[in-house]
């Protein structure tokens, strides 16, 4: 079975990982979170700089830690999209140096494939499956009906649902990421604020998070310029039931109409412990597999690239040297570069 080293670098996570036969060798992430959070979210430019000054650093770790030799090495996957373009540059031009120097392929893997496919580190994919993947920057439900099988029936319209966490946690005075703290206060709060629920009584497994991220600023300013003081916990709570709510509502919704034998979440917020504890509690009820990751699946990683490269690896899904990375990547264009 192939060796293949995998490396990740679409947002602010540096990460590479190598992976032989379903084994993972090795996987190690450095993270910038503590550099973004004076700033209340990524920063771009400085996202890119970083992951060129960590990425050297981040390889000959994870090569060590697998005991193994770059001429070792039968293929280097990479992340080519969804994500931001200078970071994803980075992690492009590492990959494409070393397929050059060591003439071996390249293969490129769309980031929430990665989100998807982290599952089968915990056990085998059942199709037909609706992978509901949930992040800073994408919030889509995909269906799949057998392996790199992808077709989005339902996508955000607007903000990423981690993307409204994080502003809805700024406008509180909240730090980031916004989904750690928000999901804990939630806890201590009561359902007392009354939100916009997006696109109510619409028939579509869309989403939108715009509308309720400017509902809740709205209402902060509008009760502070009031002079009353907003009870953190219960605007909190509040939102989320709003915002998890809706990904469950359609979830639900898209597994009646497709009648699928599993579901699994991925991505950032499928962290959040009120998603899972739902996405669990109604699957269970309607009698469908749940497939709920570890926590070190949820954020960003190379080891998730790893696990699609190995499937595209079997199928030869190699790309040429003169391939440039798409921000903009749609997953059911995996294999259009």
């Amino acid at each position: 079975m192939a060796l293949i080293l995998a490396i990740e670098s679409s947002c602010d996570e540096t990460a590479v990982a190598i992976i032989r036969d379903g084994k993972l060798l090795s996987n190690v992430v450095s993270t910038q979170i503590e550099v973004h959070q004076k700033y209340g979210g990524v920063m771009p430019e400085i996202a890119s700089r970083l992951h060129a000054e960590n990425i050297g650093v981040v390889l000959k770790e994870s090569l060590e830690k697998a005991n193994v030799t770059l001429e070792e090495i039968d293929a280097f996957a990479v992340t080519r999209g969804p994500g931001l373009i200078g970071a994803l540059h980075v992690g492009l031009q590492c990959a494409k140096t070393l397929a050059f120097i060591y003439n071996k392929p390249l293969i490129p893997v769309h980031h929430l494939c990665g989100h998807i496919y982290a599952n089968e580190y915990i056990e085998e994919l059942q199709f037909p499956l609706l992978a509901i993947v949930v992040s800073g920057g994408n919030s889509e439900l995909v269906l799949m009906k057998d392996h790199l099988d992808f077709e989005i029936i339902g996508k955000t319209r607007d903000d990423a649902i981690g993307e409204c966490y994080d502003k809805v946690a700024r406008v509180l005075g909240l730090p980031y990421p916004g989904g750690i703290p928000i999901d804990k206060l939630s806890k201590e709060g009561k359902h007392t604020y009354n939100l916009t629920i997006p696109l109510r009584g619409e028939e579509t497994f869309d989403l939108s998070y715009s509308g309720l991220k400017t509902n809740v600023i709205n209402m902060v300013h509008h009760m502070e310029q009031k002079g009353e003081t907003v009870n953190v916990p219960d605007m909190c709570k509040s939102f989320q039931d709003v915002a998890v709510g809706l990904v469950v509502e359609r979830a639900c919704k898209a597994v009646k109409e497709y009648n699928v034998k599993s579901v699994i979440i991925g991505g950032g917020v499928s962290a959040n412990s009120y998603l899972r504890s739902e996405m669990q509690d109604k699957m269970t009820a309607l009698g469908v597999h749940i497939n709920i990751p570890p926590m070190w699946c949820c954020t960003d990683n190379a080891a998730m690239i790893a696990k699609v490269a190995e499937h595209l690896y079997e199928r030869k899904v190699f790309a040429p040297l003169d391939i440039g990375v798409d921000p903009n990547w749609a997953i059911d264009k995996w294999n259009e570069f």
